[in-house]
């Protein structure tokens, strides 16, 4: 697999650091031909309808090996099948009048604990319901620097990811965040409770990241894909888990949950990098961003800011609690 991006190399975009924005898909085919172009484009890119594919390969957005194709041809083995996504429609977010619990807030930036369940920015299809959506209501000014789309965000957790995120309300702060990010000077600590028990008391993975060469909806450890970091440390460990303590280096999308399944050690809940049969009835992984570090890019001081693990979170810690102790 290979992936094209259209982004000056030379310009400042934060959505490079924190996550994939692909804009330009290319894969290659393996092992699942013959099969219909719109049937293979649902199996091996982003989960979407097969209307939704067979109106971009009519819209001439599909390509194989160079031609333009219907929907009804059929791929083989070998055939280089390129997507590439049109801009996203120009949207105007709303405002709208969501709770958010904030942390801290002054003419610069915005820290908030963000609930599970919450998308952080509106993407295409999702333009309600958001991180942004909610800050458009409470402050309505926020940085331009990532676009209509992502106003204001200097850095992403996953949906099902409860935890503290920074936003910039002007270009000034967004920048003197954004440099933090890049120079990997922006401290975020993670608590994830995994699958099995770890026997070393801390490990550094160090393993390349990038999208699933057959899965698209995953991200894998990729030969040659972008870097990734992840320091952990054991927290507790009970007799089928282990409470871990999380520091990121890098910040790739997925990254922890990538990392931690790629050791054989998956988080509890993960829908998509986790155990298919789950003890515990949740609605997502049990990855927490408990504290987020760096400095004011105008006050120039060092910030830190904690919060705490959300219920549903210990309760399951205090299930297991009970059971160790009953060993």
């Amino acid at each position: 697999m290979e992936k094209k991006q259209k982004n000056d190399e030379d310009s400042f975009h934060l959505e490079d650091i924190e996550e994939d924005i692909l804009e330009h898909y290319e894969i290659v085919s393996e092992e699942e031909t013959p099969i219909r172009l719109d049937v293979f484009l649902v199996n091996n890119f982003e989960e979407k309808s097969r209307a939704h594919y067979q109106k971009l390969i009519e819209e001439e957005h599909v390509t194989v090996n160079g031609i333009k194709r219907k929907s009804n041809y059929k791929v083989n083995k070998g055939d280089n099948v390129v997507l590439e996504l049109p801009p996203p429609r120009d949207i105007t977010l709303k405002p709208e009048n969501i709770p958010l619990e904030i942390m801290y807030e002054d003419e610069d930036l915005i820290v908030v604990n963000k609930p599970q369940g919450m998308i952080v920015h509106p993407a295409p299809g999702v333009y309600s319901g958001t991180l942004v959506n909610a800050l458009l209501y409470h402050c309505k000014d926020l940085s331009g620097i990532n676009g209509v789309m992502r106003p204001g965000i200097v850095h992403r957790i996953d949906k099902d990811t409860s935890g503290v995120l920074v936003v910039a309300k002007n270009d000034f702060a967004h920048q003197g965040l954004g440099a933090q990010l890049q120079d990997h000077s922006m401290r975020r600590i993670y608590k994830a409770l995994v699958e099995g028990v770890i026997k070393e008391e801390s490990g550094n993975i160090n393993k390349p990241l990038a999208r699933h060469p057959q899965e698209r909806i995953k991200i894998a450890v990729v030969q040659g894909g972008r870097e990734a970091i992840t320091h952990y440390e054991i927290i507790e460990r009970y007799p089928h888990n282990t409470l871990i303590k999380c520091q990121l280096e890098t910040g790739r999308t997925h990254q922890i949950r990538v990392h931690m399944c790629y050791i054989g050690h998956p988080l509890v809940g993960d829908p998509v990098y986790g155990y298919k049969k789950q003890r515990f009835k949740l609605e997502g992984q049990l990855l927490h961003a408990e504290m987020l570090g760096f400095i004011h890019p105008r006050k120039q001081c060092y910030m830190e800011f904690s919060a705490p693990l959300p219920d549903y979170f210990t309760k399951v810690l205090k299930i297991l609690q009970n059971e160790l102790q009953n060993i």
